[in-house]
């Protein structure tokens, strides 16, 4: 089995690798090579918006499931990891939100990741993003990431801004400015009405290149390790052995749950858990797989009037007639990432701790009930939590799916703020703006009693598919990577992805993924970081 030979082997093509195979290649003089062990996103699915509603089902998804969950009364969740080019910017709901200021400046000042303060990352956003509506401190408008406002909205969406504000959250024009809190409109990964994922906005742009290959459905085995470096890795395309050598680096970016997987297959991390699932340590290293973060999140099902929302477009008729006009004129409901407005809340906390997503339908994710005729769903996650879960090996099988567990609710009190966001969305889908819209509470329905809503909460609860932190970057002795993203006791390997994040952000997570992965790639390459972003008194 001879081996491909580089300069850079970046494994993993998620969002954060389609970030570094660009940035890396931008040097003519380096050879790339991107390996990713989904396939291509040829589906027209991974491109029209609302496409998003097939993706948590399983679509370009590695199956897996969590552990069951001592918080959730035993359940074991649906866990959807992408498997395809792009990763999860490829299938997510292309909400674009990098979250709070503070927790930001906490992976510095507290964390000990220095250089990773929001001053300082604020730049690397902004490189990322082409804006269709900002260009300021807080945004860029040159980027390669397609950022714009939500487009097929309803008036229903309007209504729920008015009740929000009725309730007592007030507008915000922007959650990626000055201020989180708030109701507002979320800005989408979007340009010209098509998804903009990280393998479009990045990756195929810089495809001609040709220091740069890309080869998918390759599987990663085990990383290679020689005299105490990392020079490159073993996979499986198909049934086909395949290997490669980096002569610089070998850079893991397969997202929470693929980097500790692959490091601990290849026999790096905790050595006592290694011996017992039977893989020989190489590299005691404690920290891999642990500190997983995941936001959890419940739900409102209400049911409307009328067809307010696009619930019923799934009928075939409806579903050819909404095809056609977007492919003949980009509007219409297919235009719709059907999470388009939502806000940011405290509850006994100085900073949003809540997070809100109203959705245009039911059923738009799997585990989330569909109601008989037309209704809405208004979601509620708990973006602050405190437990800390973990990842690891059922075996020493490549085959085997890893033991995912987030550790949903492990914390005292977790349980209670996520109740208590409940009953917020409760009385904002309650406000008379709405009530033009909504005809009634399906669930958990205005009569459930406390111990009914609880068990109804224990029952709907599910990932917000947004797991961080497994490869802890900070200087503790659980620390995976340091602040160059090096792995600590190793030479030749990085972590870039979103499990070097040291503590969740309170938004959605592929923003600040992507993010990583420009300063990673400037940090790679040895450039100094761009300058400091300079805001005004009061600035986020």
């Amino acid at each position: 089995m001879s081996a491909t030979e580089c300069d850079y082997l970046i494994i993993g093509g998620g969002a954060a690798g389609c970030v570094l195979a660009r940035r890396l290649s931008e040097d003519p003089n380096t050879r790339v090579l991107l390996v990713e062990a989904g396939g291509r996103d040829r589906n027209p699915l991974f491109h029209i918006p609302a496409g998003f509603a097939k993706m948590t089902k399983g679509i370009a998804s590695w199956g897996w499931s969590t552990t069951p969950q001592k918080g959730l009364n035993g359940r074991a969740l649906w866990y959807t990891q992408a498997r395809i080019i792009g990763g999860g910017s490829s299938i997510n709901a292309q909400v674009y939100a990098r979250g709070s200021a503070h927790i930001y400046d906490e992976w510095e000042s507290v964390y000990g990741c220095e250089g990773w303060n929001y001053k300082a990352l604020l730049p690397y956003f902004r490189r990322a993003e082409g804006n269709d509506r900002f260009d300021n401190a807080y945004h860029g408008g040159e980027g390669p990431l397609g950022v714009s406002m939500p487009r097929g909205m309803l008036p229903i969406c309007d209504a729920f801004l008015r009740a929000a504000q009725q309730w007592g959250m007030p507008f915000n024009p922007d959650f990626n400015g000055r201020e989180l809190a708030g109701c507002g409109l979320y800005q989408v990964t979007q340009r010209d009405a098509r998804r903009s994922s990280a393998a479009r906005a990045f990756l195929l742009p810089a495809e001609s290149r040709p220091n740069l290959t890309v080869v998918t459905g390759a599987q990663a085995r085990r990383l290679a390790v020689e005299g105490g470096r990392v020079v490159g890795a073993e996979f499986m395309r198909g049934n086909s052995p395949m290997s490669a050598r980096a002569g610089r680096e070998v850079i893991l970016a397969c997202g929470s749950i693929g980097s500790p997987r692959l490091l601990l297959l290849s026999g790096i991390g905790p050595a006592e858990h290694l011996r017992e699932v039977g893989v020989e340590a190489v590299h005691d290293l404690p920290g891999v797989g642990e500190n997983l973060q995941d936001h959890l999140a419940l739900c409102v099902l209400s049911e409307c009037t009328g067809r307010h929302t696009y619930d019923g477009m799934d009928r075939p008729d409806r579903m050819f007639l909404a095809g056609l006009q977007y492919y003949l004129t980009r509007t219409g409901p297919a235009t719709s990432s059907l999470f388009q407005v939502g806000g940011f809340w405290r509850i006994d906390s100085e900073t949003p701790n809540m997070q809100f997503h109203f959705g245009l339908g039911t059923g738009l994710e799997k585990g989330i009930v569909k109601i008989d005729g037309c209704g809405a769903t208004l979601n509620c996650s708990f973006v602050q939590p405190r437990s800390r879960g973990r990842v690891r090996l059922a075996s020493a099988d490549e085959k085997d799916a890893p033991l995912i567990d987030p550790n949903f609710w492990g914390e005292p009190g977790e349980r209670d703020i996520s109740l208590r966001g409940l009953d917020m969305a409760r009385e904002i889908m309650g406000q008379p703006a709405l009530k033009p819209y909504i005809r009634k509470e399906i669930r958990p329905g205005a009569q459930a009693s406390r111990a009914e809503i609880e068990e109804y909460a224990i029952g709907i609860a599910k990932t917000d598919h947004h797991p961080v932190g497994t490869c802890k970057m900070g200087r503790d002795d659980m620390a995976v990577v340091d602040s160059q993203l090096k792995l600590r006791g190793l030479e030749g390997l990085r972590v870039c992805d979103a499990s070097v994040i040291p503590r969740i952000t309170t938004s959605n997570t592929c923003a600040a993924a992507i993010m990583v992965a420009e300063r990673g790639a400037d940090l790679i390459r040895g450039r100094e970081p761009l300058p400091p972003a300079v805001l005004g008194v009061g600035g986020q």
